[in-house]
């Protein structure tokens, strides 16, 4: 709470001595840039490997610890004192041991957090670069983490620069294997592309043209579908007739129609058939604020399984240190009874 007060005084310091043009933020979600890196992706699954490798390794211990206690509760009355003594020495120490790769794997300065920091501090150290040439380029005066400590209670979708940082990532990264003619045209790309993006008006042109792009195809594929639809209903209907006109022939036919009924039938179809055209013609196109509306709603559902990911990856550290937390809990109990 006392970080998110400091930064809001500094943004309405900034605010007041920046009257002529005002504070512009920007944030990024470490996590996500991180998971959509490939080569932590795939260093970090292998990390998770062997994890789960010392986690295997633990629970046989403390299976062989819990079979070693049962067979002296159990053989206790049958034993001497010496030997009953030996044995809960014999305990004690793969109790230690236990605990002591615990340690080792799992705490505080363990393997496991060791191999992460150097697994993510090079890419972090290109990320923060990355932030910094943004912030200079596009005269940010703030840009926050959203997956750090600090509480942000809300963040609009629009200041949220983290997938310009994982392009710009990847291409720091495709630049590396690239020649010098291949290098000089990446870069013209890019200066074309964030010439665009700070330009409002051609952006919002082509947001316009790709909503009319959309609609044009959506029509198109729906008078598509009725074509078809009234194709078929012809076949199905010359095909009546050929064999009503058969069964005449063949003289199979109990009832026919009369006239009348006939030419009513007609008249049915035909003010079906012209049901269906008025109302294949009358559909509403979508509008552009409908379509704006269903590009918002893919994106917050993208965000709500990327939040559901995160919440699965606290709950489980906050399990890892439960278990850390018994662990030393199973400790101080062998101690006291020592």
């Amino acid at each position: 709470m006392k970080k998110l007060l400091f930064i809001l005084a500094l943004i309405s310091f900034s605010s007041n001595a920046q009257t002529a043009r005002g504070v512009k933020i920007g944030y990024i979600d470490m996590e996500y840039i991180l998971e959509k890196v490939p080569d932590y992706a795939e260093a970090n699954n292998q990390l998770e490997q062997k994890a789960q490798k010392w986690k295997q390794e633990i629970e046989v211990k403390k299976t062989e610890i819990t079979k070693l206690k049962d067979a002296l509760k159990t053989e206790r009355v049958l034993l001497t004192k010496e030997l009953i003594e030996e044995r809960e020495e014999e305990i004690a120490h793969l109790d230690k041991e236990l605990l002591d790769y615990q340690e080792k794997r799992f705490g505080p300065k363990g393997d496991l957090i060791i191999q992460k920091s150097v697994l993510v501090k090079p890419i972090q150290d290109q990320i923060f670069t990355i932030v910094q040439d943004v912030a200079e380029q596009r005269k940010y005066d703030f840009i926050f983490d959203k997956s750090s400590d600090l509480t942000m209670l809300f963040a609009a979708q629009k200041y949220d620069i983290s997938d310009f940082v994982v392009k710009k990532l990847t291409a720091s990264q495709k630049r590396e294997e690239m020649s010098k003619k291949q290098l000089k045209a990446l870069e013209a790309k890019e200066a074309l592309e964030e010439g665009v993006e700070e330009n409002p008006a051609f952006t919002e042109r082509q947001r316009i043209l790709e909503e009319k792009k959309l609609a044009r195809e959506k029509l198109i594929e729906e008078r598509k579908l009725a074509n078809e639809q009234k194709k078929a209903d012809a076949a199905e209907k010359r095909k009546k007739l050929l064999e009503e006109r058969d069964a005449k022939k063949n003289g199979t036919v109990i009832e026919n129609k009369t006239s009348e009924d006939k030419k009513e039938s007609d008249k049915k179809e035909d003010v079906k058939d012209s049901d269906e055209e008025k109302v294949t013609s009358e559909e509403k196109k979508p509008t552009p604020a409908e379509i704006r509306q269903k590009a918002i709603d893919e994106r917050n559902k993208k965000l709500e399984e990327r939040k559901k990911a995160l919440e699965e990856k606290k709950k489980k550290i906050a399990e890892d240190k439960e278990a850390a937390k018994k662990a030393k809990e199973t400790k101080t109990e062998t101690e006291n009874k020592d």
